[in-house]
Formats: C-alpha cells, sequence, structure tokens
C-alpha cells in the first residue's frame, strides 16, 4: 500500500508554491455537480515540498548533533550511539535516497537548461562533502574509537563542519532552487517527478518511509531529553 502523498500534486504544482493548498474547485459528476474536489480526494504536497519536509529531518538531526557536541564540550554523558545512529539515518535517508533523487532529477533540469548552473555545482560538491564527513562520523563513533580522545576531537571537527555546510547548503535550495524549479518545470512533469519520488521512497524503505524515518529522530531526541518543543523557547521577562 502506498503512501496517500500526492494526489494532488498536479494542482499544488501549477501555482508555483510548494506546501500551499490548492484553492477550493469543484468536480463535476453526475451525481453532486458541485462537490468540492479537495473533499473527493486526500490533500497532497509537492515533489518539491516533499523534499522540504526531509530537510525538516535533516535539521532535527542537526539539532541531534549540536546537542551531542554540547555534552562533549561539558564532558557529560553522552553515548556514542546517539552520533551513529544519527549519521546511518544521515546516510540512509538523507544521502542514499534525498540527495539521489536531487542529483538524478533536480539538478539535471538546471543544467540542461543552464540555469543557476554555479548554484547547483556548489550544491553537488557540497553532497559529495557530505558523505565523506559522514564517513568519518561513522567510523569514529564507533565504541571502541569513541574512547580515544583523538578519535573524539575528529568527531568533534567533523560534526561542526557538517553542520556548518548544511544549513546554509538546505536553506539555499529551500529558498532559491526549489522556486525556481517551479517556476521553469510544468505542473504534469513535476507530478511525474513525485511520483518517481514516492516509487524510490517506498522501494528503499517500504510503506511510510518518511514517517518511520521522523519516529527514529525523535527516539534519538527523547534519548537526549530534547524532544519537549518548549525546552528551546526563551525564558523572556514578563
Amino acid at each position: 500500500m502506498k503512501s496517500q502523498r500526492r494526489q494532488l500534486l498536479v494542482a499544488a504544482a501549477s501555482f508555483g508554491i510548494a506546501g500551499l493548498s490548492p484553492p477550493l474547485a469543484f468536480a463535476v459528476s453526475d451525481d453532486d455537480e458541485k462537490t468540492p474536489a479537495n473533499e473527493k480526494r486526500a490533500e497532497e504536497i509537492s515533489a518539491t515540498e516533499d523534499l522540504m519536509r526531509e530537510h525538516g529531518v535533516l535539521n532535527r538531526i542537526l539539532l541531534v548533533y549540536e546537542e551531542g557536541l554540547r555534552r562533549l564540550r561539558e564532558k557529560d554523558d553522552v553515548s556514542p550511539e546517539v552520533f551513529l545512529h544519527s549519521a546511518k539515518l544521515v546516510r540512509k535517508f538523507v544521502e542514499d535516497y534525498h540527495e539521489r533523487l536531487e542529483e538524478n532529477f533536480i539538478f539535471p533540469e538546471f543544467e540542461k537548461r543552464k540555469k543557476l548552473v554555479d548554484l547547483v555545482k556548489v550544491l553537488r560538491n557540497q553532497h559529495k562533502a557530505g558523505r565523506t564527513v559522514t564517513d568519518v562520523v561513522l567510523r569514529v563513533a564507533q565504541s571502541d574509537q569513541f574512547r580515544k580522545p583523538d578519535s573524539r576531537k575528529e568527531l568533534v571537527r567533523a560534526t561542526e563542519a557538517f553542520i556548518r555546510m548544511y544549513r546554509p547548503h538546505e536553506a539555499r535550495e529551500d529558498t532559491v532552487l526549489f522556486p525556481a524549479l517551479h517556476a521553469m518545470v510544468p505542473g504534469e512533469q513535476l507530478a511525474e517527478l513525485g511520483e518517481k519520488f514516492e516509487e524510490e521512497e517506498d522501494r528503499l524503505f517500504g510503506d511510510e518511509g518518511f514517517e518511520k524515518t521522523v519516529e527514529q529522530v525523535a527516539a534519538i531526541e527523547k534519548q537526549l531529553g530534547i524532544d519537549d518543543l518548549a525546552l528551546f523557547t526563551p525564558k523572556v521577562p514578563q
């Protein structure tokens, strides 16, 4: 059973803005000539909003990395599994799935049209650099390596570099690349991309792969005690 995430893909994509629900429309039928179409079909999201939601997963992993780094700096207890499990999620969900979609389907649209080619080149290079950094984290976060002071220093350098690169990386994609994609690619083609994304997600993760990944990140957050969103609210004078 496939996840129901893209049934209004064409309607959403045609507005050129990912993430906005389509306006109220009426589907004409023999039974009811004025039944709202969005009551007949489950609401869906566009291909680019799907990628942006996956950026949300990445951002939550960056928060986990930051909390792990804070504990290392303050010499608090932190399990190497926090870094290892997070890096495995980065490898499987971000690098081997999300970034491959961008590299195989999104970036080529700009390259063949000669649009934003400098930006796309940097994004491709950063994907490659990110995988190299993740290799380091996966190696030094092993329990036998994590006990070594030099390995922990290497882990700190790697995760700090990863965070520093990916915050602006994903922000540039969300605010420049994806809006530009909507402006130059027809809605029908975006719908086809969305179907390809769903097929790849199902192939790699099974049904509801995005939701399952979010649950895994949430479990790490809970382990660290940063699962309560209210904890991030600053204290302000009353």
